[in-house]
């Protein structure tokens, strides 16, 4: 009986470390790149930040928000193919923040530009910086 215990937690520990390593290599894989950033002015503002086809497809992106705080207004990504995607981003982003994962509909996608409205009206005392950062 102990022996079938011992092989049952020799199998189970023998997964686990097969699950995280797996995982493990799969974050690897994962490439981010900074695809621009901008920084944000106390009125409101829209801002594009350019994607040229020599940066590759992606299939999914993440803003980061730094050195200040600022009210998200408005964000959509174009693609080269013409479509457009809506993002549906809380409204106020604080200093070291960063949106949750966004997915990009199909498998990769090329983007052309991601535009912004926002502000750091009444908000921040500093001048908030945008970086968006694309997974490959």
């Amino acid at each position: 009986m102990k022996r079938y215990h011992y092989q049952l937690l020799l199998i189970l520990m023998s997964s686990f470390l097969f699950m995280s390593v797996t995982d493990l290599s799969a974050q690897r894989r994962e490439r981010w790149e900074l695809l621009g950033s901008r920084t944000v002015d106390f009125r409101l503002d829209r801002d594009v930040i350019p994607v040229t086809w020599r940066e590759g497809a992606f299939n999914a992106i993440r803003i980061v928000v730094k050195d200040g705080s600022l009210n998200m207004h408005r964000c959509v990504i174009h693609f080269e193919n013409g479509d457009t995607q809506e993002v549906a981003l809380r409204h106020q982003f604080r200093r070291g923040s960063a949106s949750r994962l966004i997915d990009l509909p199909g498998n990769k996608r090329l983007i052309e530009k991601i535009v912004f409205w926002y502000d750091t009206k009444n908000f921040s005392g500093e001048k908030a910086t945008v970086l968006v950062y694309g997974r490959h």
